[in-house]
């Protein structure tokens, strides 16, 4: 199996060592991994703009870079859901359903092709589990599974699990105030469990809330699911 490896854009750029957990959580799976080093932006941003016209030339070019691997895997939610849905404003020709049909999260890559995980990960800290509303309600995700072979994890359950962080992409910039609300609930929620860290299969959410975190000053931390299934003493 050859994989090709999708970094979202902020990953890239701000979050470097979600996308170094990510290309070795894979790579512990004895597969090969690639990163094409001239993949772009998958054309999230500009959809949740309204500009999806402007979108198709990115959308194209997503598909001619990732068309040949067997698996297009990203540790991205939200990014992985564009793909597989927002897609559809290409011509549906073989390349295009074929890379819409094998794009897909790195949890559920882990879960439903490897099912068997090579995961050696030591994290004794009581986590909070916040899985994007892309993830959960366009992909379905739910990566406890895979938090279970995390020796000394404690999972903790929220009062709210499918409650929205309040990120929402262009909604935190055009919603500041609401946005900035529904994240100081999810914290609540998490700090009244309990909760030391937060993990979730989606970093924009967590670098939303990670910004309210530092700015309440709370004793919170954030960490995404590669990073935690990575995770050494």
């Amino acid at each position: 199996m050859h994989v090709g490896l999708f970094i979202p854009c902020y990953v890239n750029h701000l979050y470097p060592q979600t996308a170094i957990a990510a290309l070795e959580l894979l790579e512990n799976q004895g597969i090969q991994v690639s990163y094409p080093a001239d993949q772009t932006c998958c054309g999230q941003v500009h959809a949740n703009a309204g500009m999806e016209k402007d979108a198709l030339s990115v959308y194209a070019h997503f598909v001619k870079v990732f068309e040949n691997f067997d698996c297009i895997v990203s540790p991205s939610g939200s990014c992985t859901a564009q793909v597989q849905h927002q897609y559809a404003a290409l011509p549906q020709t073989p390349a295009v359903q074929k890379v819409r049909e094998r794009t897909m999260d790195l949890s559920t890559f882990l879960q439903n092709i490897i099912k068997t995980p090579r995961i050696e990960a030591l994290f004794p800290h009581k986590v909070a589990l916040h899985t994007g509303c892309h993830g959960l309600r366009s992909l379905g995700l739910d990566p406890r599974p895979l938090l279970a072979n995390v020796e000394g994890l404690e999972l903790i359950s929220l009062q709210f699990p499918d409650e929205c962080c309040g990120f929402g992409g262009t909604y935190a910039i055009t919603k500041p105030e609401l946005s900035a609300k529904m994240g100081r609930d999810k914290l609540a929620d998490c700090l009244d469990k309990g909760a030391e860290y937060i993990c979730s299969t989606d970093q924009s959410c967590l670098m939303h809330l990670e910004g309210l975190i530092k700015r309440q000053k709370l004793p919170l931390k954030v960490i995404h699911l590669a990073e935690l299934l990575t995770a050494k003493p």
